[in-house]
């Protein structure tokens, strides 16, 4: 049921005006393409059978999303998915990566699946193959059944069985046209956003209810790839995306590199020990023992479930994390969670760690107050390709939101975009040469869209939305992507 941790290793990649003045190019067959999530785009949430999800009960409740927002119309890609393969093919992706709406396929989270549901996503996969961009299809992007909720959440050992039922129904449904699939897609964030701090949903806070919740996405993820592995053809590939953490002591004293060990246990080895290494680590056992029994949440059979083989381990990356241990004598408090960069919750999301502090680190920041900072990436690509080697890597979201602006003319001018994304690959490109067997990148994200709780006020996208009109304009960094797809390497920050 345990594994030895890990210690936290600093950045293994020097400074960039240290560095090598020349790189090689991305590889041949490396895979360029931008992603979504279902809730964040679709809209019509009440259309075609759809029912409720958390995120749609959660955005109605008052106080939860900035401005009042929902997503019930979101960017209309529902109707308008002709439209934004478009826009893809214009860019020259070779790949899309979207996510399925459970509560559109599977209404009640549970039974057959809804005809009109998946064939929204037929005819999704067909637009796509017709212009020559790959499907990456995402089974699960935080928006949980309400009904599934109703009956415990990701907390109840059931949504787990549920969860690779409804992967079934996908895979039998699209997997003669779909090669790349993902389970979950950021479970930590389900876990301890949803459950641990409450600032996402189904917004309670409850330490205790994230661990058991972690516990079932793991073992929801193995029972998923079961199911997909006999519904699938041989040659599918079946990956998992983790918003890994870039854990950095605040200083090399003891405290602070044993708090940035806490984090790093309860931030990514929750997820990596048992999907990666087949247990949970012994040192998060411990730190978590008073909040979660692990002899009776974890049953007999569970870790060689959760460890089914994949094929891709997909990293999602924005910012470092930066903790350290709370000052003798300074109470603990629970804002101090929110320099994490995860919202300002009831308490921290790193369930039994709300006596640690956190720190941006310094140096310009995004429109969510994130520090920019490519090196967490390159760090997290190569602290992966050395602890699973032979494990091949994709980059499944890094982006930035900025406050962009129309112009009277009709265009979008986002240098800071532009350079954002310059050194976010070519951390990428430093983490391929020194070794990292890295297939391919998705940008976060298509278009500007719902933000979850920030609702429409930030813009992450390639396309800003005028959200009235559902207007779609090319933003300078959509040109410059274009270019680098076209080129396979990194051309000036100049469009």
């Amino acid at each position: 049921m345990t594994s030895a941790h890990t210690e936290v290793s600093p950045a293994e990649t020097a400074p960039a005006d240290t560095a090598p003045p020349a790189l090689p190019d991305f590889p041949a067959g490396f895979l360029w393409g931008a992603a979504t999530a279902a809730y964040q785009i679709e809209g019509a949430v009440d259309e075609d059978g759809r029912t409720p999800s958390i995120w749609d009960t959660f955005s109605r409740t008052p106080g939860r999303i900035a401005g009042g927002d929902t997503g019930d119309r979101a960017t209309e890609h529902y109707h308008r998915y002709r439209q934004d393969v478009r826009l893809m093919a214009e860019l020259g992706l070779g790949a899309y990566r979207f996510s399925v709406s459970w509560s559109r396929v599977q209404p009640t989270g549970r039974g057959p699946a809804a005809k009109q549901g998946l064939d929204f996503y037929r005819r999704l996969v067909d637009e796509l193959l017709e212009h020559g961009i790959q499907p990456a299809l995402t089974l699960y992007h935080w928006d949980l059944p309400q009904a599934l909720e109703d009956l415990g959440g990701w907390p109840a050992r059931d949504t787990a069985g549920r969860f690779a039922d409804y992967a079934a129904l996908v895979a039998d449904a699209l997997g003669d046209r779909v090669g790349l699939w993902t389970t979950l897609n950021e479970p930590w964030c389900s876990a301890f956003l949803g459950y641990g701090s409450g600032v996402h949903a189904p917004g309670r806070a409850d330490w205790t209810a994230a661990l058991r919740a972690a516990h079932h996405l793991n073992l929801g993820h193995g029972l998923a790839v079961e199911a997909l592995r006999t519904a699938l053809p041989h040659d599918a590939r079946i990956a998992v995306s983790h918003n890994l953490h870039a854990v950095r002591p605040r200083t090399d004293s003891a405290a602070d590199r044993e708090a940035a060990r806490r984090i790093d246990a309860v931030g990514n080895r929750v997820f990596t020990g048992p999907m990666l290494d087949g247990a949970y680590p012994a040192d998060l056992i411990s730190d978590t023992a008073h909040l979660v029994d692990w002899s009776e949440l974890v049953h007999d059979g569970d870790p060689a479930t959760i460890a089914r083989p994949i094929d891709l381990l997909g990293v999602n990356y924005y910012t470092p994390t930066v903790v350290s241990a709370l000052p003798e004598g300074q109470a603990p408090d629970a804002a101090a969670a929110s320099e994490a960069g995860h919202g300002d919750g009831a308490q921290s999301p790193f369930a039994g760690c709300g006596d640690l502090l956190f720190t941006r680190a310094p140096g310009p920041r995004t429109a969510m107050g994130w520090t920019i900072d490519p090196s967490g990436l390159t760090e997290l690509l190569l602290r992966l390709h050395r602890e699973h080697p032979g494990l091949p890597l994709m980059v499944t979201e890094n982006g930035a939101a900025f406050d962009d602006r129309l112009t009277p003319e009709g265009a979008v001018h986002d240098p800071q975009r532009i350079a954002y994304l310059r050194g976010h690959l070519d951390a990428v490109r430093r983490a391929i040469a020194a070794g990292a067997d890295v297939r391919g990148y998705f940008l976060w994200s298509l278009t500007d869209n719902f933000e979850w709780a920030h609702g429409y006020g930030k813009r992450f996208g390639l396309y800003h939305v005028d959200y009235p009109t559902q207007a779609r304009t090319a933003k300078d960094s959509a040109r410059w992507y274009a270019e680098v797809i076209r080129r396979g390497t990194l051309p000036d920050l100049g469009v």
